[in-house]
């Protein structure tokens, strides 16, 4: 299995900044309202400074409340200014985020189906959460602040060299301390940061394979194995986590020093100024109070750098699904002349030897054809091959005496519907679930594709009919009945090919006859490929297909195919447990499957 890209710096920013370009209204606005609340935030050291200078030099109390007066005013100004330019940085970052996750999540769900079989659940999960919460958190939260400090920091400095150069001169000692705790700390704790994001990703496939398979794990109680491999990569990003947060423990020692000396060499500075009449106290007092002030903010842009890093890890793996080559359409063309499928030399293989090799096979329009063959023997990749979901490694699949691959996915996704025993229930209304094949349908629509496979009188039975919550957190459905609904979606978006992979699979003994009914009512006048999980729908068939090894070695009818006494017939012994022609030959065990 395979992770997915990670982008790198350029191609990350490059993103994010593209889409805040998409709201220049909203972005200035929020830039100067945040701009207008640091700058009110510069009158309070300001005018105590003033303060200070009216006291020494005897002012009256109306100079003194004056001054309180424009300290208060200026305070709920910042206050105001300050809490609006979160809300509107907020909402910036929120829209950024969601187009940006809109994007990710359309381009994994255009992803060919050979890559996502190769990328690991754990790795695209965490990505679509937990990198999506972190960079949220850091848009939304740490955004606004970050934006705030930094431009608190600016005006601040600003206002320093504006009282006295020299002042400003003395603050400015704690610049290069800053900037030795930042080339000390920033290239030993990024590469943590990016590796906590693929440990945790790793944490989510462990789980989620074990929550998988749970099923499986009780079978060969291979629990301890499972909850072993859990802890591991759990223990993995505890003690990425650890390391990093030991480098910031030392990271905000540093950052202290630098505070220290540069609060020093003001009041150093400002001691002989004032003794050389050079400057006034209450001037001294301002700078040191606007240095004190740069403690919060300058703090708060070291601090955050741990979950900017945390946020930059997260889109830079967001940004990398992006830069995935996207599938493009190809021209517009001829559409497929009928409802037949041509396979003409077709040849496939993943990462190994040849899966399918050298099938050539045609169904003509509404013909219903049924490939059997033992585990292994290429059914489904021929079936996923036909249906134009996988891209064959030699020869061309034809629609219609046209290419797949010229028709373009969408138009063969229109022609073509590919049902498998893995089927999705959506959560939400039953009506809703069944009308994803076609948007705009009625009610009568869906009841009469209900109908047409059996299930509309079990779904009337439902508490609430259509309109039943279904899916993870409402009614839940049996194997067979979930089937059954993505037999009335084939029905109701009624596409002119049909290929079913085992869907009839999870019914088990008792739904078995009444699913393979749904199938064949579901795909009637339909070009119908069937990869046959009972040999009862190989019977049905106009024509069985029987695969070894990837090849075509017997084809023809149910009875020419058992009286040719070949592999199909042989299949249909172990099958049945009897010979062609013995009593009792046409049995049919419902648990077996080929």
């Amino acid at each position: 299995m395979n992770l997915l890209p990670i982008a790198g710096p350029r191609a990350t920013w490059s993103l994010l900044w593209s889409e805040i370009r998409k709201l220049p209204v909203l972005s200035i606005v929020a830039a100067i309202v945040i701009t207008g609340g640091s700058a009110a935030g510069l009158v309070a050291p300001w005018a105590l400074g003033v303060l200070v200078d009216d006291i020494s030099g005897g002012a009256d109390r109306s100079a003194i409340v004056q001054v309180v007066l424009l300290i208060g005013g200026a305070a709920l100004l910042t206050g105001l200014l300050t809490a609006l330019g979160v809300l509107l940085v907020a909402r910036v970052g929120e829209t950024v985020l969601a187009r940006i996750r809109e994007k990710v999540l359309d381009r994994v769900l255009q992803l060919p189906a050979p890559v996502l079989d190769k990328v690991r659940t754990g790795d695209l999960l965490s990505r679509v959460g937990d990198d999506v919460a972190t960079v949220a958190s850091a848009l939304t939260d740490v955004g606004p602040m970050l934006l705030g400090a930094a431009l608190t920091i600016i005006l601040t400095v600003g206002g320093l060299f504006a009282l006295d150069w020299r002042l400003g001169l003395a603050g400015l000692l704690a610049v290069p301390m800053y900037i030795w705790a930042l080339r000390w700390y920033l290239p030993r704790s990024a590469p943590f940061y990016s590796q906590e994001r693929v440990a945790m990703g790793e944490r989510s496939e462990a789980i989620i394979a074990s929550l998988r398979g749970s099923a499986t794990v009780r079978a060969y109680q291979l629990e301890d194995v499972q909850l072993a491999k859990i802890d591991a990569t759990s223990a993995n990003a505890r003690d990425l986590s650890i390391r990093v947060f030991r480098y910031f423990s030392f990271f905000t020692s540093r950052i202290n020093h630098a505070e220290f000396t540069g609060l020093a060499g003001i009041l150093v500075a400002g001691f002989f100024l004032v003794r050389a009449d050079a400057v006034t106290i209450g001037a001294v007092t301002a700078a040191a109070l606007y240095f004190h002030r740069l403690f919060n903010p300058i703090g708060a842009v070291l601090m955050l750098f741990d979950e900017v890093q945390t946020a930059a890890a997260g889109m830079a793996r967001l940004a990398g699904v992006l830069e995935m080559e996207q599938i493009t359409a190809p021209p517009p063309g001829a559409g497929p002349a009928d409802a037949s499928i041509e396979l003409v030399g077709i040849g496939h293989a993943y990462d190994g030897p040849l899966v399918v090799d050298g099938v050539s096979l045609r169904l003509e329009p509404g013909e219903r054809v049924a490939l059997v063959g033992a585990s292994g023997a290429g059914k489904t990749t021929l079936a996923a091959l036909a249906a134009g979901v996988l891209t064959p490694t030699a020869g061309v699949v034809k629609l219609g005496g046209v290419d797949v691959q010229a028709l373009g996915e969408d138009r063969t996704r229109a022609q073509v519907a590919l049902l498998s025993q893995e089927v999705h229930v959506f959560s939400g209304t039953l009506a809703e679930d069944v009308r994803l094949a076609r948007p705009e349908a009625t009610d009568a629509a869906i009841e009469a594709a209900l109908e047409t496979v059996g299930a509309l009188a079990w779904v009337r039975a439902l508490p609430d009919g259509l309109e039943t919550v279904v899916g993870e957190e409402g009614h839940q459905l049996t194997g067979a009945q979930s089937q059954q609904l993505a037999f009335a979606r084939l029905v109701l978006a009624d596409p002119p090919v049909a290929v079913l992979d085992e869907a009839t699979a999870e019914a088990g003994s008792a739904g078995a006859r009444e699913l393979e009914r749904a199938s064949v009512a579901a795909t009637a006048g339909r070009t119908t490929l069937i990869v046959a999980h009972r040999l009862t729908q190989a019977e049905q068939a106009d024509r069985i297909v029987v695969l070894d090894h990837g090849r075509v070695v017997e084809t023809g009818t149910h009875t020419a195919l058992l009286a040719s006494g070949g592999r199909y017939a042989q299949l249909w012994h172990s099958w049945t447990g009897f010979k062609p022609g013995e009593p009792g030959g046409r049995t049919t065990p419902a648990n077996a499957s080929t």
